[in-house]
């Protein structure tokens, strides 16, 4: 072999194992009407910046033909590959995975129903670029989300920058990019429910962020339904703030207070011989504080469930089957 065939070899297998410059991660579960026209105005978004890079679908857990749509659209473009769950682990995990598996110097995480437009791709990258660690998106949804969506979603933002150190933007969502750096420190929190629009912004670096018109599904109905954002919601409370505890052992220790004064009342009257005045009041208050408390022992479950959790070590998710 000549000198110039061996150099030409050596150039040929630094390209076929040069990393990509951008990973898009997409979680997908029952979007297989989706999958084909994501891809495809995906890819060409992609091309279209022309640098290398690597599309990573993972399919979480999906009962319909997610996967085979999946698997066609890989077999035409050698950029797309692809992450099958054995079951349903819910969105969060889905985009953990995937960027666990990213090799790109920045990664893209973004839904597969079309809502989150691939043009915006290119202002995205061109962020990065200009040298923001983080770039995020905060989306115009008035005439796309109802009412109810749009108030609940703003309520909940600002409690939990309230009870929070960590501040998200109302319309916020988990179509941005972060960069290899923020995505190393990322994974170093471990997998246990993660709530990554908290851990993203908590890191801190550089961020951007981007206003984007909120889309119309492709295809098919929200799969995002109210019971599953009751449960992100409350996880990203109880993941990033102790406040609630604080403000639990508070509320015990004035209503404990009220109740002890309560009990001296009623002994003093006894003593005196006197019938005890208001027995209903007397019920309704002890009723509210024994509520209260309650409340405060849930309270307290929710975050010693999460300890268990994590002691047991379990796998966040588990792989089915890789593609590419």
């Amino acid at each position: 072999m000549t000198k110039d065939k061996i150099e030409g070899l050596r150039k040929h297998m630094t390209i076929i194992n040069e990393k990509p410059e951008l990973s898009v991660v997409i979680p997908l579960y029952n979007e297989q009407d989706n999958v084909a026209a994501m891809s495809g105005r995906l890819i060409e978004n992609l091309e279209a910046l022309q640098i290398k890079y690597e599309v990573i679908f993972i399919d979480d857990g999906s009962r319909d033909a997610t996967w085979d749509h999946v698997c066609k659209e890989s077999s035409k473009n050698s950029h797309i590959k692809a992450i099958r769950f054995s079951r349903n682990f819910g969105h969060q995990r889905a985009i953990y995975a995937g960027l666990k598996h990213a090799e790109g110097e920045a990664v893209i995480s973004m839904d597969g129903d079309l809502q989150h437009p691939p043009e915006l791709i290119h202002a995205l990258y061109k962020k990065w670029k200009d040298g923001y660690n983080i770039v995020n998106t905060v989306r115009r949804d008035k005439a796309v989300s109802g009412s109810l969506k749009r108030v609940s979603s703003k309520l909940y933002y600002k409690i939990f920058s309230l009870l929070s150190s960590v501040e998200i933007e109302e319309g916020s969502s988990d179509f941005r990019l972060i960069d290899r750096q923020v995505l190393k420190e990322l994974l170093s929190f471990g997998e246990s429910d993660i709530f990554l629009r908290g851990a993203i912004q908590w890191v801190g670096f550089n961020v951007a962020t981007i206003e984007y018109d909120l889309a119309e599904r492709h295809s098919g109905k929200t799969k995002f339904t109210f019971s599953k954002m009751m449960q992100l919601a409350s996880s990203g409370i109880v993941s990033y703030s102790t406040l609630p505890l604080k403000i639990g052992v508070w509320i015990g220790m004035i209503t404990g207070i009220i109740a002890f004064f309560e009990l001296g009342y009623i002994f003093f009257v006894y003593l005196k011989g006197e019938t005890v005045p208001g027995w209903a009041s007397t019920l309704g208050v002890m009723s509210l504080l024994f509520g209260i408390l309650f409340f405060v022992i849930g309270l307290m479950g929710i975050y010693i469930g999460r300890i268990h959790n994590s002691l047991q070590q379990k796998p966040t998710y588990i792989i089915k089957d890789k593609i590419n």
